[in-house]
């Protein structure tokens, strides 16, 4: 919009914005980390046409003006105060020329672009929504979503799902194989090699693609709710335990059906970015999965369920990194152990701390945590984070 280089840049982000770029290693700028790199690499070398691969075609000599921008503390950034979790405003500025463009609840949702203070785009459409594809997920409910993962023909998802998979595991074969982080799945895999227990392969891939992906790793990745992390942890334990126990490519579909849409389900109420850690619900929804496809009942996945929630809510977000994987590995330790207890009929009772008499009212009341009681928790952690 603006037709030239900046001379001038002024990007203001929302807390949470700030908090889950901070720490975070961004995708092929050579190991380049933070909110000021992944600003300077997508104004010098962005993509616009590619939306959330923005960054996938960056070149050597966009990385020599990213780092000698870098160096001179290119642009300022900004704390923007607003409600709305996901908020981004940038102002660009060249000779007379200045543009602004806004983007709120939803990484590709732009929303305002103004040029020498005049409107050019505006949709407020979706300003009373609070979750990524503005679609009414008040429907969602566990039992309707397992009827729907044993009746959906698989040919409607087969092909989303399909890439899910071979996405997904490649990062995670990438994370065994290479160098990221503290090497927790290298580190889980070595304690038994090959003959590893299913359970400590299930980390140890699920924690490596996570790894992999908070340190760089350019390999796409199948998201769910907005978060890599999440697609990771939705997923990878799923098709671990369906390879390892030999089932079938319907049975594995349905599974990551089930898992998917209870992880979007975990996460209408919590919001897509909030102070707690999004892994525990994705793990919590492959845990459900793995006892579906263990040939659990519903009343056994709903006991999972509870299990995992009575267990390991408030693990704090304090954004994307590497150790977002070792979060991610204990969701998965709650989440198998309580797949187990489920299996054999075990489960704690309503009114044990914030569990409810069914599981709509205690995935209901884990959201209220996180969303409202949090709020505060969120707004410290984002200050402790950005003290120098």
């Amino acid at each position: 919009m603006l037709g030239a280089f900046p001379e001038k840049v002024l990007l203001k982000c929302s807390g949470n914005i700030l908090k889950n770029v901070k720490s975070v290693t961004v995708p092929n700028t050579e190991g380049l980390i933070g909110i000021r790199a992944s600003m300077l690499a997508g104004l010098v070398g962005g993509q616009v046409n590619k939306k959330m691969e923005v960054l996938s075609q960056l070149t050597q000599e966009d990385l020599v003006v990213v780092k000698e921008l870098l160096d001179c503390k290119f642009g300022d950034l900004e704390l923007l105060e607003t409600e709305i979790n996901l908020h981004l405003i940038m102002i660009v500025t060249a000779g007379q020329d200045s543009v602004l463009v806004e983007i709120k609840y939803n990484h590709t949702n732009i929303c305002r672009i103004e040029k020498n203070g005049k409107s050019v785009y505006r949709n407020d459409d979706n300003d009373d929504k609070y979750l990524g594809s503005f679609t009414d997920r008040s429907v969602l409910n566990v039992k309707d979503i397992y009827e729907f993962a044993n009746i959906i023909p698989l040919n409607v998802l087969g092909e989303l799902i399909t890439q899910q998979i071979d996405y997904n595991i490649k990062i995670a074969e990438a994370g065994l194989a290479g160098n990221y982080g503290v090497n927790i799945g290298q580190t889980l895999l070595g304690i038994g090699g090959r003959d590893a227990p299913l359970q400590v392969k299930i980390k140890a891939y699920t924690a490596a693609a996570s790894e992999a992906r908070m340190s760089g790793c350019a390999l796409p990745v199948i998201t769910n709710s907005g978060s890599g992390n999440q697609g990771i942890a939705t997923s990878v334990p799923v098709i671990v335990y369906a390879r390892e126990q030999g089932l079938s490519e319907e049975k594995l579909y349905r599974g990551l059906v089930l898992s998917n849409l209870l992880t979007i389900h975990q996460k209408t109420l919590i919001g897509r970015l909030s102070a707690f850690c999004g892994g525990v619900s994705a793990s919590c929804s492959s845990g459900a999965a793995i006892t579906y496809l263990a040939g659990g009942s519903l009343e056994e996945i709903n006991l999972t369920i509870r299990n995992t929630l009575a267990n390991v809510s408030g693990i704090i977000c304090d954004g994307a990194k590497p150790s977002c994987a070792a979060k991610i590995a204990s969701s998965l330790d709650a989440a198998y152990m309580s797949h187990v207890l489920a299996m054999s009929g075990r489960s704690y009772q309503p009114g044990d701390g914030i569990l409810k008499n069914n599981i709509e009212e205690t995935i209901a009341a884990v959201g209220r945590v996180a969303c409202k009681g949090m709020k505060n928790t969120d707004t410290e952690i984002i200050k402790i984070m950005l003290e120098e």
